[in-house]
């Protein structure tokens, strides 16, 4: 790829949004900032040797060591999974949304929650009302 071609903005494959190729917090851009969605580009964090190029769909958020976030990705065309570093343009409410899934979403009815409540042994000393 030329320097001038890296440079360009690159259109995203879900949402058509053109995304810059540069962005604060990361050196290789392969995510929109809106969507979340992403390309498979790389074997390696910006090498851009995958042969597959099909979008990939932001799965979930991943906590690194340090406390920073990164995007699980998932390949609709092979199937791969690959973590991208957060970008710090990257839209604060896709993020959220993102994070917060399994919460909305659970594996399970939150009515099933009620049940359990009452096999709970009472904390000492206090009544539950």
């Amino acid at each position: 790829m030329s320097s001038q071609s890296h440079d360009r903005p690159f259109t995203c494959g879900h949402c058509n949004f053109s995304v810059p190729r540069t962005a604060p917090g990361t050196r290789h851009r392969n995510h929109c900032p809106v969507c979340l969605w992403s390309r498979h580009l790389d074997v390696e964090p910006g090498d851009r040797s995958a042969d597959c190029g099909g979008i990939m769909e932001p799965l979930a958020i991943a906590s690194r060591p340090n406390g920073e976030w990164t995007l699980v990705h998932k390949c609709l065309r092979c199937g791969v999974l690959n973590r991208n570093r957060v970008a710090g343009d990257d839209d604060p409410i896709a993020l959220m949304s993102l994070a917060v899934r399994p919460l909305a979403r659970p594996p399970f009815p939150l009515t099933a929650l009620v049940p359990m409540q009452s096999g709970w042994p009472e904390p000492e000393g206090e009544e539950v009302r």
